[in-house]
């Protein structure tokens, strides 16, 4: 079963609802959260917007294809990203933008990956507009939920803020089409995975298509209506955390129906340490996500 956590009970410090998200962030590595400050509308506003983007002729959305670069930033097409070596390469399409640094910002000096400028399609401002403005507002959800995080399992509420300054936060829109005729056993809208970083603040139009690993192996679906949103840890949060946060497998096999959705996956800066409180190891966020992406993203690759 994935728990259900009110946000609004979380912002007035609930002793009972931060025992909720503890045992869900420990037990589970999913929950789904209601009444933030992201209203089903402006969900439901986003989600349109990507999907008309994914409507975009083949020329338009080539135009900011990802796979022209050295990072992910921009459109992926089908079979652009392979998160299962043993899988096949995922049938969904999707559109990434991320933090931007200031244009005097130092760290453009060493063009870094993950700050790497957005592309957006050209003639398409509205679609931007939206994007980023959801994008921000997202930011600000994720913070959040990430402060209640840090309560549930005994630190400060601001244990996290100074390492998230310049977010390697990621907004990505995922269209999952139809299940393919050809899909096969090895083919998946996205194949089983872990998320790589901290937190993933997760939106969907509704349509089922998500499931999560469960305890006795078995695959539990997930939905969850506009508004109401899916999070999830990420391998880097487990790390930070020692285990006391949790990163599940979950995947998307796809069926009848065509699906978006609109992750935000929150990252903290690039030279965060992620190492456990205390010890002694140094493991850099940026170093940890690059290597992630790079065996994920098929032009990303190394051999």
């Amino acid at each position: 079963m994935i728990p259900m956590i009110d946000a609004r009970a979380l912002a007035a410090g609930d002793p009972e609802t931060l025992t909720r998200l503890r045992d869900a962030a420990h037990d589970v590595g999913f929950l789904t959260l209601s009444n933030t400050a992201l209203t089903r509308a402006r969900v439901e506003e986003v989600i349109a917007a990507y999907r008309r983007f994914f409507q975009y002729p083949l020329a338009e959305k080539e135009a900011v294809d990802m796979a022209r670069t050295g990072a992910n930033r921009g459109w992926g097409a089908p079979q652009s990203e392979q998160v299962d070596p043993d899988a096949n390469p995922d049938y969904k399409q999707v559109f990434d933008c991320g933090f931007e640094l200031a244009s005097d910002d130092p760290l453009r000096a060493e063009g870094l990956a993950v700050y790497a400028d957005n592309l957006w399609p050209e003639g398409h401002e509205n679609f931007r507009r939206e994007v980023q403005a959801y994008y921000r507002d997202a930011l600000g959800v994720s913070m959040e939920m990430l402060r209640a995080i840090a309560r549930a399992i005994g630190a400060p509420s601001d244990y996290f803020d100074d390492k998230f300054t310049r977010p390697m936060a990621l907004l990505r829109g995922n269209y999952y089409p139809e299940r393919p005729d050809w899909a096969g056993d090895k083919d998946f809208g996205i194949a089983a995975h872990t998320d790589y970083g901290c937190l993933t603040l997760l939106a969907t139009d509704g349509v089922p298509g998500l499931e999560v690993l469960g305890r006795d192996g078995g695959w539990i679906p997930v939905t969850a209506e506009p508004g109401t949103f899916v999070i999830n840890f990420g391998e880097m949060l487990e790390m930070w955390t020692e285990g006391r946060v949790k990163a599940t497998l979950h995947r998307v096999r796809g069926s009848a129906q065509e699906r978006i959705s609109v992750p935000m996956f929150f990252n903290p800066n690039h030279d965060a340490n992620v190492a456990p409180h205390g010890s002694d190891k140094v493991i850099r966020a940026g170093d940890h996500l690059a290597k992630r992406f790079r065996e994920t993203y098929v032009h990303l690759k190394t051999s």
